[in-house]
């Protein structure tokens, strides 16, 4: 990394540390909808009344609830239903998804490309986690969502802050490689500011560390190498000349001569997967 990414880095850490520069916040409801169900004397009542408080996020909830992805034997268009019907796991998993994608709008003209290029890595590789984690086994579908959607978090300030340098926009590859040098960082910064597991921070911060070697957890950052790689989302530079001897492959037992994202009977999912996010 060059002098000056370090600098840059170093400037954005210092400010959030000051409270000079606020990181992308979630908003307050997904925060109030986590905590209920981390409490085990919530009712699905409650979380409802929580969740009615937002009302894009309760009607895209209901969208994504009635999607070919999850859709039961009736319609449902009540909030209570839905969550007696999903789980308050599931309901809070599907929150915070939505929550992230409202953060990918860009805040002017000049950076909607590459905002619109980052939701677009987003949600290929986060469908990619869904369908290969439905495969694999161990892993719940949403968790796997989640770790494809925020692999990348950390663009989002990043975008904002050389969407306001002409300095910097003027320089194309110099964005790209800023992007690619601090967004792991970044991003680290954002989930623990929103008091995110370990198992997600380790996702931004290793994903694109293909020698790492997930020994035990959940095996969320070989999910999202795989995902990567045969999603073709891996810049030139960055990519494992050998994709054998990457041990996200083998931790799961996966062909990496085989690219599982293009077999025919993947596709539905995969289509379906996205559509939940583009809803």
């Amino acid at each position: 990394m060059s002098i000056i990414h370090d600098e840059l880095f170093n400037n954005i850490k210092e400010a959030v540390e000051e409270d000079r520069l606020l990181l992308p916040s979630l908003p307050e409801v997904a925060l109030k909808i986590r905590d209920l169900v981390e409490n085990k004397n919530t009712t699905t009542k409650q979380i409802a009344d929580v969740l009615s408080q937002d009302a894009a996020l309760s009607v895209r909830l209901l969208k994504v609830v009635n999607s070919p992805l999850y859709q039961g034997v009736t319609p449902i268009d009540d909030l209570h239903m839905a969550v007696t019907r999903m789980g308050g796991q599931l309901v809070r998993d599907l929150i915070i998804n939505l929550a992230i994608k409202q953060m990918f709008q860009p805040t002017s003209k000049v950076v909607d490309e590459y905002f619109r290029s980052a939701w677009s890595v987003s949600v290929n590789t986060a469908a990619s986690c869904q369908m290969i984690a439905a495969s694999v086994g161990g892993i719940r579908k949403e968790q796997a969502l989640l770790a494809g959607l925020i692999h990348n978090i950390g663009a989002l300030p990043l975008l904002m802050i050389i969407g306001s340098d002409h300095n910097l926009f003027n320089d194309v590859t110099g964005i790209s490689s800023i992007i690619q040098s601090l967004q792991s960082r970044v991003g680290a910064l954002m989930l623990e500011s929103w008091n995110f597991s370990d198992d997600l921070i380790e996702v931004v911060t290793e994903c694109h560390n293909f020698n790492y070697d997930q020994k035990g957890g959940t095996g969320l950052v070989s999910l999202v190498q795989i995902a990567l790689l045969q999603g073709g989302h891996v810049a030139d530079e960055e990519a494992p000349d050998d994709w054998s001897l990457v041990p996200a492959f083998s931790r799961f037992g996966i062909d990496a001569e085989v690219n599982i994202l293009q077999l025919e009977e993947n596709q539905e999912m995969l289509d379906i997967a996205r559509q939940s996010l583009i809803i």
